[in-house]
């Protein structure tokens, strides 16, 4: 109930050394180094049709380039999932573990901390033009937070939302100065801000020097208010009905024993809406890449950049009779869209190998020539990955899924019967977290295996196991029916994920 709760590193390089010279990854144009644009949204999940409404997004970068179809975040959370895209390091490395401020979101901790070796920093030093735009940290801005005056190190232009994601009344950071923005749409609405400010910079810049773009658009994230000329779209489309839509979870955490099952028409009529309202909102993010991919047309440098597009994490809209949130282990939380599009990136692939948001930090410094040691990275470079050659290789056997839970000190106004430890609460008393809803996941996935282990810390020590290659909805929690030997094997496994720090999460992935 609610309560607290390998191979030589020389050898690596030299081989990879190798790939890029023979699969024409190119590193280099024009006498400068290659350009690099990330767009991440919030919120935005793989398995459960995220991906669906973004035909242009779709065209353009993954027929274009590479589509990883076992892309994960290691932490199914906004705050402690970008500080992961951030820094390359698991939660237990850089300390940020929920979206409070006491959970590390933005404090004087991060700020004075992981912040400040964060990839911008090293890519600043490789001379890049650096331009962030969008949501960076759900506590960012805030007074208690340092402020709209705080820019982090590393970054030239900074447009950043202040708080969480919004669409319109909303204040940013615009290179440290409060801007407040109101409710019209042709002067507010912040995809389109976003984009806007994005097309200007790439007008403005200096054409001597590689540039890097960070684009963080509010789409899906609630309150999913579309664009005017979208909020009609998608009037059939319901919430899928498959998998574990509504399924009960009896042999799962206590937390997800307590929804009400069948869910209320009321709940899925709720459900159904906000998954029409979340694509709705994603077609703005959808003009936005077109723009993008337009304007680096015109300026003749789409050849020489990447372009990768990616999520924070993943969502749910009714499995395991849960309405709306993240925060779960599970593959519909867990899984994010991955499309990338670059120089030696052939076009229209599928990539199966595993990769991580901590690895996506390495592959940015990786192409502007920066030793990833010097980040201190838990992830990996995935650019050799998007080489013909190990198309379908991986070379992480598996990886770990953090989450640490956040509760309030009291009871949940929506359901006061539950007691203090809960949030994130619905009226008919289904939680979405919990202080006890810390856990810590090793997730196997190597071509032979596909199975994920997961340990609550909660008083009754709780663990679920799921065999994914015939279970892949993880409908059956198998805990008690698998060999003790290969429990034992997983748990070990854990504790040193767990532990892992920089070249030590390295090797472990390899």
């Amino acid at each position: 109930m609610p309560g607290t709760g390998a191979v030589p590193l020389g050898l690596r390089v030299l081989a990879l050394a190798a790939l890029l010279a023979c699969s024409g990854v190119r590193r280099v144009r024009g006498g400068g180094l290659s350009n690099i644009v990330v767009i991440v949204t919030d919120d935005q999940d793989q398995n459960l049709g995220g991906m669906t409404p973004m035909k242009k997004t779709k065209s353009l970068i993954g027929d274009a380039g590479a589509t990883f179809v076992n892309s994960f975040t290691v932490t199914p959370l906004c705050c402690p999932s970008r500080c992961s895209i951030l820094t390359g390091r698991y939660p237990h490395n850089h300390l940020v573990r929920n979206n409070s401020l006491a959970g590390n979101c933005s404090s004087a901790a991060w700020r004075g901390g992981a912040e400040a070796a964060a990839f911008p920093v090293f890519l600043s030093k490789r001379r890049y033009q650096t331009f962030f735009a969008g949501k960076y940290l759900n506590q960012y801005g805030l007074k208690e937070a340092g402020g709209v005056g705080h820019v982090p190190p590393g970054w030239d232009q900074w447009h950043a939302l202040v708080g969480n994601s919004r669409y319109y009344n909303y204040t940013l950071s615009t290179n440290g100065v409060e801007e407040k923005h109101g409710d019209n749409y042709t002067d507010d609405y912040l995809t389109d801000v976003i984009a806007e400010r994005a097309l200007r910079f790439l007008d403005n810049r200096s054409p001597q020097r590689p540039f890097f773009l960070m684009l963080a658009p509010p789409a899906p994230h609630r309150p999913w208010t579309a664009a005017p000329q979208y909020r009609t779209s998608f009037g059939d489309v319901k919430a899928p009905r498959d998998g574990s839509f509504d399924k009960t979870a009896k042999d799962k955490h206590w937390l997800l024993r307590q929804p009400v099952n069948p869910m209320p028409d009321s709940t899925v009529a709720f459900l159904d809406d906000a998954y029409r309202r979340r694509w709705q909102t994603l077609l703005s993010v959808d003009d936005l890449v077109e723009k993008l991919v337009r304007k680096l047309e015109e300026l003749k440098e789409l050849n020489d950049t990447y372009v990768f597009f990616t999520s924070d994490n993943g969502y749910h809209t009714g499995q395991f009779s849960l309405p709306i949130d993240k925060r779960q282990l599970y593959e519909f939380d867990i899984r994010t869209p991955l499309l990338v599009r670059g120089p030696g990136v052939n076009a229209n692939v599928t990539l199966k190998a595993p990769v991580l948001n901590i690895d996506l930090a390495p592959t940015f410094l990786d192409i502007a020539g920066v030793n990833a040691s010097a980040l201190d990275a838990d992830g990996l470079s995935f650019l050799p990955l998007m080489a013909p050659s190990l198309r379908n290789g991986s070379r992480r056997p598996d990886f770990l899924v953090e989450h640490t839970g956040e509760g309030l000190s009291g009871a949940d106004p929506t359901c006061p019967k539950l007691g203090p430890g809960l949030s994130h609460c619905f009226p008919d008393c289904v939680c979405e977290d919990s202080f006890n809803n810390t856990y810590a996941c090793v997730r196997t996935l190597d071509g032979r295996v596909d199975m994920q282990y997961c340990e609550f810390a909660d008083s009754e020590s709780f663990v679920e196991v799921y065999d994914l290659s015939s279970d892949p909805h993880q409908l059956e929690n198998i805990v008690k029916k698998v060999d003790p030997a290969v429990l034992e094997k997983m748990n070990r496994r854990l504790i040193k994920l767990q532990s892992c720090q920089g070249a030590g999460c390295r090797a472990l992935s390899t």
